[in-house]
């Protein structure tokens, strides 16, 4: 029975962790987090290839009990009082067939719900060191002992520890898409339960919503920077710092926003980033999710390509009768399409949601008062013959490796002589 680490325990390790299980693997996950964060994080989309795959890990139930529902879109332009609304739904109908919201961290808990009385989960350490051998790897951690593994699997997300140790610093791969990204945690003292709202002007998006079983609420901030912002991915002050002075001046309730993330104890701040890592492997050690092909945090589908990659990765090493040379080979085979086609969406995505003009930022309400009052299927209609790929989710097509799993074994024990 091989024996895999997986670093990372937010979405594509635990969902790798559950299929690599199953398939008669031995998964350990480390996370580098004391706990399982609680806080509720960002909401994040599932589409359809990840919903049908969080429906075979029999979690269907428990994933749609806690969408957000925030249903509702209330867009403004600064500085101007016409508001446009829009029934989100429409639009994620035109774009996947299945589709749910739901805040990242409770996603996290759930996914590792699934797996945790059968896998080992290790909080509250990390990887220091990685040493491959042609029969495996040594691995150091942190604060734990010495242990060794077949393979190391970095889904520790776009700022990997295992993809620094492994392949190099960031730098080498990281491909900034020109804007950043702020969420905070803050008091719902608008009282939302089912609508977002945002507020747009040139080069900044700043919003605020809840989910229906929430208590606070999100702010939320997307701009464009003339210049490169330095800064250490710990330094919250100076990132806050950053977040007014790009937002000075905006109106509606952006001072209040502003006050409130300042005054926020969960707070996120980093450069929407894809990565482009000509191969995801080195030897026995590969990547999975953000930590290998981010196609950019907020604009990309970066959770539904995680759910994927995930679910991919265990199958095609399970096909591979865990020759990882084959079966890293072929997840990547598999995947790389879909990464391509996301990054193209989510430099698409950013020029629509962070309009670089006052035409672009004219367009863009309009484009949202369009979407609301086209009927439903004339919007799929459109997604459908769209050449920014809006429905790349749905064209990934999902394989059965469980079935084919089963069939191998079946025409194994119909070969045995009697």
């Amino acid at each position: 029975m091989q024996k895999i680490l997986i670093s990372g325990a937010s979405v594509a390790g635990p969902v790798l962790a559950y299929w690599l299980k199953r398939y008669g693997f031995e998964p350990t996950v480390v996370e580098r987090s004391p706990a399982l964060r609680k806080t509720g994080g960002h909401a994040v989309d599932l589409f359809k290839p990840a919903m049908d795959i969080v429906e075979r890990m029999g979690l269907l139930g428990q994933i749609e009990a806690h969408k957000t529902g925030t249903d509702h879109l209330t867009l403004l332009r600064d500085g101007v009082a016409r508001r446009v609304e829009l029934e989100v739904e429409r639009v994620m109908h035109a774009v996947s067939d299945r589709h749910v919201e739901i805040m990242r961290d409770e996603l996290s808990e759930i996914l590792v719900s699934a797996s945790a009385g059968e896998v080992e989960y290790v909080f509250g350490d990390s990887i220091a060191s990685l040493r491959q051998d042609e029969a495996g790897v040594d691995v150091t951690f942190e604060r734990g002992a010495p242990r060794r593994f077949d393979l190391v699997v970095g889904c520790d997300g776009l700022h990997s520890n295992v993809r620094r140790l492994v392949f190099g610093e960031e730098r080498q791969f990281s491909r900034p898409v020109g804007a950043y990204l702020a969420v905070a945690s803050i008091p719902n003292y608008l009282a939302l339960s089912d609508r977002t709202f945002l507020v747009a002007g040139v080069d900044r998006l700043a919003g605020i919503y809840s989910a229906r079983h929430m208590d606070d609420a999100r702010a939320l901030f997307l701009f464009r920077s003339a210049r490169e912002l330095e800064y250490h991915h710990r330094d919250v002050a100076r990132q806050k710092q950053f977040l007014r002075e790009a937002f000075a001046g905006m109106g509606w309730e952006v001072p209040r926003l502003l006050d409130e993330s300042d005054r926020a104890s969960a707070f996120y701040f980093d450069t929407i980033t894809q990565l482009h890592l000509d191969s995801w492997t080195r030897g026995r050690v590969t990547l999975a999710g953000d930590a290998g092909y981010s196609p950019g945090p907020a604009i990309g589908g970066s959770t539904s390509l995680a759910v994927v990659g995930a679910y991919v990765l265990a199958g095609e090493l399970a096909g591979a009768g865990g020759d990882h040379v084959r079966g890293f080979a072929a997840a990547e085979e598999a995947l790389r399409e879909y990464v391509l086609e996301s990054r193209k969406f989510a430099l698409m995505a950013a020029r629509k949601l962070i309009p670089g003009s006052k035409a672009a930022l004219w367009a863009f309400a309009q484009s949202v008062w369009l979407f609301n009052h086209v009927p439903p299927s004339w919007l799929r209609l459109l997604a459908r013959l769209s050449r920014s790929s809006v429905r790349l989710h749905d064209a990934f097509v999902l394989k059965d490796y469980m079935g084919a799993q089963a069939q191998v074994r079946a025409d194994a024990a119909a070969h045995v002589p009697a």
